[in-house]
């Protein structure tokens, strides 16, 4: 505790949502509280790398033949300065995730000395398909939580881009445009391409045999790790490049989950108890949440986290400074105790 904030490796992301949660749980029993209906509180150890926590509840309550309302999870947050119109803080939550998958492109060749190349080497076939992946990408279109959003947020909208986002059918290439020249919301428009890993040859006169390099799909709901894998085969077209996925079998994207149901209206009205000034939309969680394992036994699952976020927040996830206001963090108490009692009177 320092200057008013809390810092610390998961300050952000996520050991305060656990701790948050059992306090706010902690207040409501030394309060006299008691639950009228059956709240779960399920913590994974390992979301960031699989979220086999998370899948082993699940199969233990489905196990125990439970049904869930639904899944409130880790995700989204309370934003400002970061929507295009507004200056208003805006909520996001989550009906959907994308899904992934890393592919493994690699060429093969005889080697050899430098001093006597081919016209063309394992690595240079290597990157002709490289550059081919990124100049045609896998198409982008406005469907969905995305779409949703921009529809919840049109009539706060100034009246310009309100005219945009409300004729959608004649000017959707419009915002497409527009979305496109920034990554964080290029994301929400297609199944992303990101190269991240490449190597080659031993020294620098020596022929590679063998190039190889591995590439990471952010998988829009709508698309598929096939589909991915099949634009990959047809976009690099050249008998001479390999293409595996690499690893896991990938994971499909989420489905998308109601942004009309009680629970959604529930969260979003202890938003508003907490933010009053907040916008309040669905969106598309362009990361990776433990919310997708528990498909099985819930309909439902929303991602949001009721913490605010400035632009200058987001390099703090897993990185310098990670930090979280001491007042945040009680507000976020509130917010867990205001929507555990509200979700009781909805029984």
């Amino acid at each position: 505790l320092a200057d008013g904030f809390i810092w610390g490796r998961g300050a952000l992301d996520d050991k305060f949502n656990l701790n948050v949660q059992l306090e706010a749980i902690e207040r409501l029993l030394k309060s006299g509280y008691k639950p009228k209906r059956t709240l779960y509180i399920g913590s994974g150890h390992d979301e960031e790398v699989g979220g086999t926590g998370a899948q082993a509840i699940a199969a233990r309550l489905a196990q125990r033949g439970v049904r869930l309302e639904f899944v409130l999870d880790e995700g989204m947050a309370v934003v400002q300065g970061m929507m295009p119109g507004t200056s208003k803080p805006v909520a996001l939550i989550g009906l959907a995730e994308k899904g992934s998958v890393t592919v493994e492109i690699a060429v093969r060749s005889p080697g050899g000395h430098s001093s006597m190349p081919p016209t063309q080497t394992a690595a240079g076939i290597l990157a002709a398909a490289l550059v081919r992946l990124e100049q045609h990408q896998m198409p982008a279109r406005l469907s969905g939580a995305p779409r949703l959003m921009f529809e919840h947020l049109a009539p706060e909208m100034p009246f310009g881009l309100r005219l945009v986002l409300t004729n959608l059918w004649l000017l959707e290439p419009v915002l497409r445009w527009q979305l496109a020249q920034k990554p964080s919301t290029h994301a929400m428009l297609r199944t992303t391409t990101a190269i991240t890993m490449l190597e080659g040859g031993p020294k620098e006169n020596v022929l590679p045999q063998r190039a190889r390099a591995v590439v990471n799909f952010r998988i829009l709901p709508g698309d598929t790790v096939a589909s991915v894998v099949e634009h990959v085969r047809k976009t690099v077209a050249d008998d001479r490049v390999d293409v595996q996925i690499a690893g896991s079998a990938g994971v499909e994207p989420s489905a998308t989950s109601s942004a009309e149901s009680p629970a959604f209206l529930r969260i979003a009205q202890s938003i508003r108890q907490s933010f009053p000034d907040a916008l309040v939309a669905p969106s598309l969680m362009i990361g990776a949440s433990d919310a997708r394992n528990y498909a099985a036994v819930a309909d439902n699952a929303y991602r949001f986290m009721p913490i605010l976020l400035l632009p200058d927040d987001l390099a703090r996830f897993h990185g310098t400074d990670e930090r979280i206001a001491i007042a945040d963090y009680a507000r976020v108490v509130a917010f867990y105790e205001h929507f555990i009692r509200q979700n009781d009177e909805a029984r």
